[in-house]
């Protein structure tokens, strides 16, 4: 099984608009939702948490600026990356929409190979490995291109599985994440696997971890899942 693609949830109402960014998104390699107006786009977000949002100003009933504001209040969305596309190119607006939370403005028209190019620069910072980048932990290194891990210079035998669990874990050391969140972002969204079948597999990554000694360092929070550190 291949690394997850990186989520996209695309916020646009107007279709035409919407099918081309979705089309190009989804050959340069994401996985991509679209919602046409933002209850839409909230409830999707309810259902799973993309990994970066493009976002548009002017949508009906609610706004892409209200839709903004309220994912950057909640906890489990704060740190999702959000791209403001808007027509609004005065300064005043862009100021706004940085400050009510957006972590990139793009203003229309809009080169799509820009755009692109910014929705990865944002996933550098949030999903490293989405994007070929090498992570380090401690003495733990993890090359997402080559699909090699090693430790204190000794390489390890990691299953496909635990790769993507171990990626999981470098990308954000120290969160602690819950056996359902390691399911929707190791096995898929889509996919029903038991939740202990996470447990069986985290004792597999602690055994290929420690194979040439050294401490666990996979911590097990009671009652909360797990985390790196």
């Amino acid at each position: 099984m291949a690394t997850q693609q990186p989520s996209v949830l695309l916020v646009e109402d107007e279709p035409a608009q919407r099918e081309v960014l979705a089309y190009n998104l989804e050959a340069d390699g994401f996985a991509v939702t679209c919602a046409g107006n933002g209850e839409e786009a909230l409830m999707l977000v309810d259902e799973a948490t993309p990994d970066v949002i493009l976002l548009d100003w002017m949508l009906p009933n609610v706004s892409g600026i209200e839709i903004c504001r309220r994912l950057k209040t909640r906890p489990e969305t704060r740190n999702v990356p959000i791209i403001m596309i808007s027509a609004r190119s005065e300064e005043v607006d862009r100021v706004r929409g940085l400050e009510t939370g957006a972590d990139d403005y793009v203003i229309k028209p809009y080169s799509v190979i820009e755009l692109m190019a910014r929705v990865r620069a944002q996933l550098r910072r949030t999903r490293p490995s989405t994007v070929g980048q090498r992570l380090d932990y401690e003495d733990i290194v993890l090359d997402s291109e080559t699909h090699r891990v090693s430790r204190a210079g000794k390489e390890l035998r990691l299953g496909p599985t635990e790769f993507r669990l171990l990626t999981t874990f470098m990308e954000k050391p120290g969160r602690v994440w819950s056996r359902e969140q390691l399911l929707d972002r190791v096995w898929g969204r889509d996919i029903y696997v038991d939740t202990r079948t996470v447990d069986v597999h985290i004792g597999r990554l602690r055994k290929a971890l420690c194979a040439h000694g050294g401490d666990d360092p996979l911590r097990t929070v009671r009652g909360a899942g797990y985390s790196l550190g």
